[in-house]
């Protein structure tokens, strides 16, 4: 966390109410500047301006505040330091380190996610007299000691342009030390970003290469693109925070921003301890080297949630500028909507539905807007994908955080209740689902060999939908009062729910699929289905396809490695084969 530098004007408290301060006398302060109140410096935002009295929203527990102790802003609004180092640390919702062995953060510590000691390799790309503008690569950077997970860059502030004066020779710097001299401006290894203003680009691209998470019922019947965003809203018990696990875990993001915004300790615990045990597929050291983990649990301060939302994006974003892909993994939005609540009633602002705030919806389509696939300097793209889990009281999915998310995402992995209790995961409903860059995704698909990925989701999708109109008459009449043709599909779609687009999060050759293996196992199941068409018309009965062995068919997604697409096509034979031979 870090201000712009000025000279401070003292104020003093007046009223304290929770976490919301009212200080009289500051002068020469805007909305949203980072103000210290309290002798122990406690860090907070101004919220509301009236005369000669603000509002500051304090990012730590208030408890010793008195009326009559001092307060002074800072001159800036609240921002995170950006900069090489940022990954694999564990952070409070102001990215400030925690997990040290040896430090015990401080109330009021300014400290930053960003160690002093370390040294970068930096080697420049640029030379003197170039021009750059603002968030220009400027050279490589790797650690002098260690290796670094993904290739970093040295980027040029944004907003600062203009042909290099001064350039460093390849060497090594701490994050602090001038690497460059830009149009007058000094530049180092770290800059200064608020954490409410996106950080700019040349421009926005359409979104069009798949978010591959390695969890089938996403990647194929509700897929999104790199630089899109999706909701998970589930009811307690779903499964949304062992989703977001999952999809932490196997995603093909290059950076994984995961912010536990008011989930429980345990959970967030659970969370650095498989990151830090899991090997990366990529570069086979730890997986949580390229991960960024914003912990900001039930027990901390509730304001600093709705902070933390904001810090991890401006961190994706910073990652974005070095032509990366970041994904931003926020669990939950739920109670960051809740923070918002809290600060509006002690405001005693007007409430709306149910209590929050009137601009909650605005504030949900800023958030998510800041996503995208974006255009940046040198010919280079970089992308921020967001996911936000939203846990709605009872499981109500009109309550206006849900219905409201809907709005502004482009994909909805809606859980249910009902999966969940009979151990489906991921309990993803295809009732209620829903992707609008299926169509973009389906193209992608096309121009990569497969024109007939389009295909083969709807003809998924409408079994599946047949299936379950069906169900509702077998729980009537049972399904032996079914024509044939109806009982095949049903039993195609249960190898489809079982076979597919279940996974077992435990089990190393189901945890993840390849798109290849994903792709069998589809191919496998509507096989099934359209070889039965064919024994149907032979006159056999439905009965001896029911009876034949296909338990091979349902536990091919548990026998096959996550890159077996071979094995499966093998089962496939097998079982076609065993198929046509019915009589």
């Amino acid at each position: 966390m870090a201000a712009t530098p000025a000279a401070p004007a003292t104020a003093s408290i007046v009223r304290v109410s929770g976490p919301l301060v009212e200080v009289q006398g500051l002068s020469d302060v805007a909305m949203f500047d980072l103000v210290r109140v309290g002798r122990a410096g406690l860090p907070g935002e101004v919220i509301n301006i009236n005369g000669n009295r603000v509002v500051v929203q304090v990012y730590e527990y208030t408890g010793g505040l008195q009326p009559g102790d001092t307060a002074a802003t800072t001159g800036g609004p609240l921002s995170v330091e950006l900069g090489p180092g940022l990954l694999g640390g564990i952070y409070d919702g102001l990215l400030r380190v925690l997990g040290r062995a040896d430090d015990w953060l401080a109330t009021g510590s300014v400290q930053t996610g960003l160690a002093r000691d370390v040294t970068w390799q930096f080697t420049p790309c640029l030379r003197k007299g170039d021009g750059v503008a603002g968030s220009a690569v400027l050279g490589d950077l790797a650690p002098v000691h260690g290796v670094s997970p993904l290739p970093l860059k040295a980027l040029a502030p944004p907003g600062v342009a203009g042909a290099i004066d001064w350039i460093a020779d390849p060497g090594a710097f701490h994050v602090d030390d001038r690497i460059a001299a830009i149009a007058g401006h000094d530049v180092s290894l770290v800059t200064s970003w608020p954490v409410r203003v996106a950080r700019p680009a040349l421009g926005r691209l359409p979104a069009s290469t798949p978010l591959l998470t390695g969890q089938r019922v996403l990647d194929f019947l509700f897929p999104i693109a790199k630089g899109s965003t999706a909701s998970i809203p589930g009811g307690f018990g779903t499964g949304k925070t062992l989703t977001l696990q999952q999809i932490a875990k196997w995603c093909d993001a290059d950076v994984v921003v995961y912010i536990g915004c008011g989930e429980r300790g345990n959970e967030m615990a659970d969370v650095a301890a498989e990151l830090s045990q899991m090997q990366d597929p990529r570069t086979g050291r730890r997986l949580l080297e390229r991960v960024v983990l914003i912990a900001n649990t039930s027990n901390m301060p509730v304001m600093a949630r709705e902070a933390s939302i904001y810090m991890g994006v401006t961190v994706a974003e910073y990652f974005r500028d070095m032509g990366l892909d970041a994904v931003v993994i926020a669990d939950s939005t739920s109670r960051w909507a809740e923070a918002l609540r809290e600060i509006s009633s002690r405001m005693r602002e007007l409430p709306a539905e149910e209590g929050f705030p009137a601009n909650l919806a605005s504030a949900l389509a800023d958030f998510y807007e800041r996503a995208g696939r974006f255009r940046l300097t040198g010919e280079r793209e970089g992308t921020v994908s967001i996911l936000g889990a939203v846990s709605p009281p009872g499981g109500d999915m009109t309550e206006p955080v849900t219905a409201h998310t809907r709005r502004f995402v482009r994909a909805v992995w809606s859980l249910d209740r009902d999966l969940a209790y009979a151990r489906h995961y991921p309990a993803v409903s295809w009732r209620d689902s829903f992707s609008r860059d299926a169509e973009a995704i389906a193209d992608w698909h096309a121009t990569k060999g497969d024109p007939a990925w389009r295909d083969r989701r709807d003809r998924v999708l409408a079994l599946l939908a047949q299936a379950d109109r069906l169900q509702a008459i077998v729980d009537l009449v049972g399904s032996s009062a079914l024509p044939d043709r109806e009982r095949l599909v049903l039993l195609v779609a249960r190898l489809l729910r079982e076979g597919v687009m279940q996974q077992n999060a435990l089990v190393a050759n189901d945890a993840t699929s390849s798109p290849a293996k994903t792709m069998a196992l589809i191919d496998l199941a509507l096989s099934v289905y359209e070889t039965g068409l064919g024994v149907l018309e032979r006159h056999v009965p439905v009965a001896a396809i029911e009876d034949a062995d296909l338990s091979e068919a349902f536990r091919a997604r548990v026998t096959a490695p996550p890159d077996g697409a071979e094995q499966v096509r093998a089962v496939r034979e097998r079982i076609l084969a065993r198929l046509g031979a019915l009589r």
